[in-house]
């Protein structure tokens, strides 16, 4: 037995010494289990949690990797970390060709498709990517793969779980490829769904707060089912991207056998076990004919992310040198996976902020189980964290409207001077704008804006309404317009936050992960004023590939459940903002008026 003491590690404790009684003949294979990490995972000081591990190493390392992959909607990365001290020890990222040209897509009607190749060949290209600079013994000690995506982003397949666009007749076919989350060709659809569930016996949106979306499941597969015949005769089931991309490294694509998320069911696909599973067949044959028996091609079980889906196939063990023992973890949605890796904890309101948000927020089931939370986008059991309750809500833009103030300035930029004028503005911009912004005054007479570019996701979903500006005269520029664009993303935060605390869910703290997160001090200082509280910023700029990476370490047995994967491989936090009293105060009376402008946009008056 030995003492190892911290009083010169952690100077700015206000306790002087904390002991770690370290079992060296067991080599304390889990860290979770020592008095000390307490105060490690407690610890709000990266740098402190930093130095602990540290010291820590020599003694408890563990030498085992695990692979965490993130897709995302321009992108996918992959992220190999130490599982003992959550250090990455490598990174790529690959981005998708045939999206980033715009095929398949069509704004104009919220068309959002892409080709499964752009996934499959950013699979092996990021991970291959991450592994290149890594020693050959890392390689040889990855245990565990998980991977999380967009969602719900599904795709019709036919017996044996290929996607219909990997097939030759349907390559060029938008319909047979996954639909993007963002797509909202199906907002009648979902509109029908509302209708018959709230009027029969058993309403199946109790669980997804009452509203279902048009970027859900079921709205998307009918849509796709009643515009294209070929579709209708060739898909024998539908999957989602985060349970297809785990099942193809496996090499078992049965879509009647392969595990499926419970992430992706109970937020998307209206599964609970209160249900029996999915809606009954006789609920979705009354909405339209064409999805009768359907619900026999899909699933009944679902899984939580902390299981195993399968090991490492042959063919993608060669592809990626890797052994065929390593073991695939369930998959899940981006955001869920992010508030893992963000160290999430019983009523931490988690924002992942990127292209969109997606706010999360996790409980006990005996405390707010009881409780149907309206307008969110769901509350599932084990969604997030086993055993816990997990809740999900979020804004349709948020970088994206930012994105589209940026390309309405650069394009005619492009057009009368090229494509080097603009990319060298589009670098620019956003960055001169926010500095520019922060410097201006807020007053309740400041221009209001809402923040539904791309409709509003939560609270209460309707992807049918549109964004509007108001309080414009000739004075107004492109920083005064930037700056209440900005604001408007925050009011639809406030907005959300105030519905989860009206429904008797409390918030104790933010957290936030993500691009936006990172790189935009006047975004996150604005939030914080407008929210009234303090944001800490998670250290780890690939927090959602490093929850997947967590996941995998518990599927392959190397932590015994997620609070021993964060506790040993987490990041710690980096920034924090703290509200401004005066801007507080007149923000207020801003929401006031986001709230007034909303209503009359929604409803007319």
């Amino acid at each position: 037995m030995m003492m190892l003491t911290i009083n010169q590690v952690h100077r700015k404790s206000s306790k002087t010494t904390c002991p770690f009684y370290i079992n060296q003949r067991e080599n304390m294979r889990l860290k979770s289990s020592i008095i000390g990490f307490q105060a490690l995972s407690k610890s709000s000081d990266h740098e402190v949690r930093k130095t602990l591990k540290l010291v820590l190493l020599p003694t408890m390392k563990q030498e085992k990797y695990t692979i965490g992959v993130d897709y995302g909607t321009d992108s996918v990365r992959a992220l190999v970390v130490d599982t003992g001290t959550g250090e990455s020890v490598g990174t790529a990222v690959h981005y998708y060709p045939r999206w980033k040209k715009g095929l398949y897509c069509d704004a104009a009607t919220s068309q959002f498709r892409q080709h499964p190749l752009d996934y499959l060949e950013g699979l092996e290209k990021a991970i291959t990517g991450a592994l290149q600079n890594c020693a050959d013994t890392v390689r040889r000690q990855v245990v565990g793969i998980s991977v999380d995506t967009t969602g719900s982003t599904p795709v019709a397949v036919n017996r044996e779980g290929t996607p219909l666009a990997l097939i030759p007749e349907f390559a060029e076919n938008p319909n047979g490829m996954f639909i993007l989350w963002k797509d909202h060709t199906a907002n009648a659809e979902a509109e029908e769904i509302n209708e018959l569930a709230h009027r029969g016996d058993t309403d199946f949106t109790k669980y997804v707060g009452g509203i279902y979306s048009s970027e859900w499941f079921w709205a998307k597969i009918l849509h796709t089912l009643r515009v294209d015949e070929s579709i209708r005769e060739h898909a024998f089931s539908w999957v989602e991207h985060c349970d297809w991309i785990s099942a193809v490294l496996t090499g078992h694509t049965d879509p009647l056998t392969m595990k499926r998320s419970r992430c992706a069911a109970g937020h998307k696909a209206m599964w609970h076990q209160e249900f029996g599973g999915l809606p009954s067949d006789d609920f979705l044959t009354q909405l339209d004919p064409l999805l009768a028996g359907l619900r026999d091609r899909l699933y009944t079980d679902t899984c939580t992310s902390d299981e195993a889906q399968g090991t490492l196939s042959a063919e993608w063990a060669q592809k990626l040198g890797l052994s065929t023992e390593v073991v695939v973890g369930v998959g899940a949605f981006d955001a869920h996976m992010g508030a893992v890796g963000a160290e999430i904890e019983p009523y931490t309101f988690v924002r992942v902020m990127g292209t969109s948000t997606c706010d999360m927020l996790i409980a006990p089931n005996e405390e707010i189980g009881h409780l149907l939370i309206r307008g969110i986008c769901g509350q599932v059991d084990g969604s997030i964290i086993p055993g816990m309750l997990g809740t999900e809500a979020g804004q349709s833009a948020y970088g994206d409207y930012y994105a589209w103030f940026q390309r309405l300035i650069t394009e005619p930029v492009r057009a009368l001077l090229g494509d080097e004028a603009a990319d060298t503005l589009g670098q620019k911009l956003i960055p001169y704008l926010s500095e520019q912004a922060a410097l201006l005054p807020i007053t309740e007479s400041d221009p209001v804006a809402t923040d539904w570019i791309n409709g509003r996701r939560t609270p209460d979903a309707n992807h049918t309404l549109k964004a509007a500006i108001t309080g414009l005269n000739l004075s107004s520029d492109a920083v005064i317009l930037f700056k209440s664009l900005v604001e408007a993303t925050a009011f639809g935060s406030r907005a959300i936050v105030d519905r989860f605390i009206s429904e008797g869910v409390p918030i104790r703290q933010v957290i936030a992960i993500g691009g936006v997160a990172k790189k935009s001090p006047f975004v996150m200082q604005t939030l914080a004023d407008v929210l009234d509280m303090p944001i800490k910023v998670a250290s780890s700029d690939q927090a959602c590939a490093l929850g997947a990476a967590m996941n995998a370490a518990v599927a392959a047995g190397v932590h015994p459940n997620l609070l021993a994967a964060q506790r040993a491989m987490g990041s710690g936090f980096d920034a924090q903002y703290t509200p401004r009293p005066k801007q507080v105060e007149t923000y207020k009376l801003l929401y006031a008026q986001y709230q007034s402008l909303g209503k009359f946009i929604e409803y007319g008056h």
